[in-house]
């Protein structure tokens, strides 16, 4: 269960990282309306990323408790 928390949150950091690419590639370009709208897509991931891992990470801490291991 936790591994599948980690693994979203790798997903959500991936998906985060391809819009920064785009975002820059569009910037580039000089598409700035597309380029901020990438951009937009990027921070929206990365959020999503974060609080993901914020929750994998306490999932973690959970199951190490549980098992009576200590983290860190």
């Amino acid at each position: 269960m936790a591994h599948d928390s980690h693994q979203r949150a790798a997903e959500l950091h991936e998906q985060a990282a391809h819009a920064h690419r785009a975002a820059a590639a569009h910037h580039g370009k000089e598409e700035h309306q597309t380029g901020q709208e990438h951009s937009k897509q990027a921070m929206e991931h990365s959020a999503k990323a974060h609080q993901q891992s914020l929750e994998a990470d306490k999932q973690s801490a959970y199951f190490a408790t549980k098992h009576g291991k200590k983290k860190g």
